[in-house]
């Protein structure tokens, strides 16, 4: 190869936008000239660091550069580059240059790790998306080996090499040292989740918590400090279905691309993501120096607990009405713009008011009522509109406590949450929309059609619209949670008593959107 007068050698990576794994061409030319090594093609700073990692892993792994100049471009030049994965292919591809491994053998791969000085390759984010990237373009993936497992759910049919070190990977092109595909790996289901017969009383808010893990719906838990509420959310992973195929491998891409998968093992747990109300909007939403997903995202397909919803500084919870409603997350950038999935349910639990007693019998505030105005007033009216369902949920007696007699355990309302899902399901897919798996995600259109009311519960219900004033979204939630309510019956149609029980739950509040 050295008689040649260009000595390019070229490996396909990838950079991630969004959860999508876009190609990346990485070009390493050695030609005669001042000793230095050049990365071009917008690099970000760890990007330009990785020249110092590379020259000393390859050092390590017993080859040294020669004494020429070396360039590296990574192309499409004008698309910036981020993180620590182009390590990897930017040294297989001087390897290939230096002919240590031959040069069409990396034709067939996209490439992606990190480097440590003593030429281990270590683990990366983003190795799911990279997978299944690598698999569209018809090519296998090499990846560090703590990724392989990860990688491995793309598909049985991907190619995938993921070697501790640049000697291993090496050893497998002469042919002197066999590497084996990774084995995908699931994280053991948690033992001792929170089970619901913990709870003492809170008949009303179990109930609420069951109507909501059914259909998807959204909930808020309006209490006095030590009622349960958080105990009550902690416990809807307990009654929720685990995630479907489909389902567990979206949860997973955005858990990769965020670095959160623990040991590259998936877990078919549904997320339940409970950030602090310090949040910022970028922590939130997604966003921050590369566009990271923040919780919306995280929490997709699964629940996003918020805790002491009112503290939420207004601009974070406001910035919760698009995800709401339309179940992605979009960051918008002056150079680039970003979706990511964000199809979540929202549980918020908050104190009457600020002194977190007001309405309990013995207590008043020392502030009037206008502690709970003000306080129910920093939840703006928007955004209450798209929950669903409002409880209240009154402190515990010493009568609930000592009461005798086992509350029912998770897991048989587990199973009648996962029987009114499967109604859904079959439902929708009747109706070609195999894509909407709840009730709380079905368009106004289709909800008028699949949740028309019998007669008495349609009197009833344009009875209350008239006396309450519902929004016209208002109209359609109440909707979906009586077609819930209904699923979970085994009914066909939504009947009157359907219809109560749903206006009921969104009255519950009506007190608190009057107080703002």
């Amino acid at each position: 190869m050295k008689g040649q007068a260009h000595m390019v050698a070229r490996v396909s990576t990838v950079s991630f936008q969004g959860i999508e794994a876009v190609p990346v061409d990485v070009q390493v030319m050695i030609a005669p000239g001042k000793v230095n090594m050049h990365i071009v093609g917008l690099p970000d700073k760890a990007v330009a660091e990785s020249r110092e990692r590379v020259q000393a892993a390859l050092h390590a792994s017993g080859l040294s550069l020669p004494a020429k100049k070396v360039t590296v471009n990574l192309a499409p030049a004008d698309l910036p580059k981020e993180g620590s994965h182009f390590d990897l292919p930017i040294a297989l591809g001087l390897m290939a240059a230096l002919g240590a491994i031959p040069g069409d053998a990396l034709d067939g791969y996209v490439v992606l790790g990190e480097l440590s000085l003593d030429g281990t390759i270590a683990s990366v984010a983003g190795a799911l998306p990279a997978a299944m990237g690598a698999n569209a373009l018809g090519k296998g993936l090499i990846c560090p080996a703590a990724s392989g497992p990860e990688a491995a759910w793309a598909g049985e049919e991907i190619d995938i090499l993921a070697p501790r070190s640049l000697i291993a990977i090496a050893n497998h092109f002469r042919g002197t040292q066999v590497l084996g595909r990774p084995v995908p790996a699931m994280r053991a289901a948690p033992a001792n989740l929170p089970d619901l017969s913990d709870i003492k009383g809170q008949e009303t808010a179990k109930r609420a918590l069951e109507v909501a893990a059914a259909g998807g719906h959204n909930l808020i838990m309006v209490g006095p400090p030590g009622s349960g509420k958080s105990m009550l959310a902690a416990r809807l992973p307990s009654i929720l279905p685990p995630l479907s195929a489909a389902e567990l491998l979206e949860v997973s891409m955005i858990h990769s691309i965020a670095g959160q998968l623990a040991g590259g093992k998936l877990s078919d747990r549904r997320p339940f993501r409970a950030p602090h109300h310090s949040a910022s909007m970028a922590a939130m939403v997604g966003g921050g120096l590369r566009a990271r997903p923040g919780e919306v995202s995280l929490a997709h397909n699964g629940i996003l607990f918020l805790d002491e919803f009112p503290e939420f500084t207004p601009q974070v919870l406001d910035s919760l009405r698009q995800p709401l409603e339309n179940g992605e997350s979009v960051i918008a950038r002056a150079n680039h713009r970003v979706s990511y999935p964000a199809n979540i349910q929202l549980i918020a639990a908050m104190n009457p008011c600020r002194c977190g007693m007001a309405g309990e019998p013995g207590h008043s505030c020392s502030r009037g009522p206008r502690c709970q105005t003000d306080y129910q007033g920093r939840i703006s009216g928007p955004l209450m509109d798209r929950i669903d369902i409002r409880i209240d949920v009154p402190a515990v007696t010493a009568q609930d406590l000592i009461r005798p007699g086992a509350a029912e355990k998770s897991a048989d309302v587990a199973l009648r949450v996962a029987r009114a899902r499967a109604m859904q399901q079959d439902r929708f897919r009747g109706l070609g929309r195999p894509d909407i798996r709840t009730n709380s995600q079905c368009s106004t259109s289709l909800v008028e059609q699949v949740a028309k009311p019998d007669q008495a519960g349609q009197a009833l219900l344009s009875d209350a619209a008239e006396k309450m004033r519902f929004s016209a979204r208002a109209y359609h939630r109440i909707l979906k949670v009586a077609r819930t309510l209904a699923d979970l019956d085994g009914a066909e149609t939504v009947g009157r008593i359907h219809l109560a029980e749903a206006i009921s739950y969104r009255i519950g509040a009506e007190r608190v959107s009057a107080a703002a």
